[in-house]
């Protein structure tokens, strides 16, 4: 059994790159495998966006996102610079920079860059995906 860590560059949507992260954190977890910890860098910070509404008839990324890190106690981690950029932020983040929403809830979690470099060193293989 491998664990894993997966470092996902791609905004849910505009490549096929967050959905086939998803889909092989999935395989992954069904043939006995662990995703311990996906890592969202760049554009992939709106991975974790709790107000994406795509149509009825499209995968929804965020909540399978969700669902892998609820049933599979995967980390789901948003790197906080990335998503400042990007108006990805908390609620801790939205009211230390006065903002009036904020966009990401648990499971999903901001943190640095220090993360990814923990998941290199304790995971038996990083896996990116591109934008």
């Amino acid at each position: 059994m491998l664990s894993y860590a997966l470092l996902v560059h791609a905004a849910p949507y505009s490549t096929q790159g967050a959905l086939s992260a998803l889909r092989f954190a999935e395989a992954a977890i069904a043939r006995g495998h662990r995703v311990e910890t996906v890592f969202f860098y760049h554009d992939g910070v709106h991975n974790a966006s709790t107000l994406m509404a795509p149509p009825q008839d499209e995968v929804h990324l965020g909540e399978r996102w969700k669902r892998l890190g609820e049933t599979a106690q995967t980390a789901l981690l948003v790197c906080v610079a990335a998503g400042l950029r990007r108006g990805i932020v908390d609620g801790t983040e939205a009211t230390r920079h006065d903002l009036a929403q904020y966009s990401v809830e648990p499971p999903f979690e901001l943190t640095g860059i220090g993360q990814l470099v923990d998941a290199v060193l304790t995971h038996d293989r990083l896996i990116t995906f591109p934008p």
